[in-house]
């Protein structure tokens, strides 16, 4: 396979800030070295990256994104970058990641566990994610240990159109070095609106180990054939309650709709169902400029193409490539 020249930017508060960030740096090294490939462009700021990958191995690896520079980028976005490669291994891989565990402008772990890897799972993935230590914005310094085996080849494509019955509603309230009583008071707002909006919820709070101070809410819907999440993050000068709406708000716009698939896992899934065999077809609430853009990029490396129909609930199908294991 030949190398791929790619021009990136990260757009950050509305303003286009061109070239990789650490998280995009630690990715792509990160799927560099699971596979003996080569990177061309790869230092921060670069906006042309070239990678020439070579055939993907299994083992043990440890990857910080504070390696480049102290930074609380995103855990999820590389366990993301290299969880669907590890699984065409031929053998498992025992992973550590460390960083931004709970950052803006990436899945959670939480979102990740319990919404992203059950999805993949029932295509075949078989991967776990178990959070050691939390990592808030600005410090990071959270860790994460994961598990890939090899899959069975193809994936099985991924069809959820309808969500079906709701079966569970679960939230859970996290502070690290922050008074307890701002959980309470992010529990207390978030199922105070739920039962106002008729659903029944479980609610837990924590105090979880991290080197900085942040706050987070959860809620987890759990469906007959789907699942869905919904986050918020605090900041400096933000209350609790509106930490609690920000997340409420989410999942009421989305119950609102028939569509099966929250918004995160439309962009998120996409390169699954593209290796999977078969058609897949799932439905969402609506175009995104990530998934419209995902849909493009995926397009540019496999041979796929990808059925968009947005009437009010968003239809994506594709029909996936097969890959299999080399």
């Amino acid at each position: 396979m030949t190398g791929r020249t790619v021009r990136v930017y990260n757009i950050r508060a509305g303003r286009p800030r061109p070239g990789l960030r650490p998280q995009h740096l630690l990715s792509a090294r990160a799927v560099a070295e699971i596979s003996g490939g080569e990177l061309d462009g790869a230092h921060e700021d670069s906006t042309e990256l070239v990678f020439r990958p070579g055939a993907v191995n299994g083992g043990s690896y440890s990857f910080d994104v504070a390696s480049f520079k102290s930074s609380a980028g995103s855990v999820g976005l590389v366990f993301q970058t290299i969880c669907l490669p590890l699984c065409f291994a031929h053998t498992g891989s025992r992973v550590v990641i460390k960083g931004g565990t709970h950052v803006e402008w990436s899945p959670p772990v939480d979102y990740i566990k319990e919404v992203f890897l059950p999805a993949v799972g029932s295509m075949g993935v078989e991967a776990g994610i178990d959070l050691l230590r939390w990592g808030f914005y600005p410090i990071g310094g959270g860790m994460v240990d994961v598990t890939v085996r090899p899959s069975r080849l193809p994936l099985r494509p991924f069809r959820v159109v309808e969500r079906g019955r709701l079966r569970r509603v679960a939230v859970l309230s996290a502070v690290a070095n922050l008074p307890v009583d701002i959980a309470r008071r992010q529990l207390e707002r978030t199922m105070e609106r739920l039962r106002d909006a008729s659903f029944e919820a479980e609610g837990r709070r924590m105090s979880v180990p991290s080197p900085g101070r942040g706050t987070f809410l959860f809620i987890l819907a759990e469906f007959d054939n789907t699942r869905a999440g919904f986050s918020a993050l605090g900041a400096r000068g933000k209350r609790a309650e509106a930490v609690a709406d920000e997340a409420v708000d989410s999942f009421l716009e989305y119950m609102k709709s028939p569509a099966a698939v929250d918004r995160h896992l439309a962009d998120q899934i996409l390169i699954a169902a593209a290796l999977a065999g078969g058609d897949s077809v799932f439905t969402t609430a609506g175009m995104t400029g990530h998934l419209a853009t995902n849909v493009r990029v995926i397009e540019r490396f496999l041979p796929v193409r990808f059925s968009i129909e947005d009437g009010g609930v968003c239809t994506v199908k594709v029909r996936g490539a097969a890959l299999g294991r080399p």
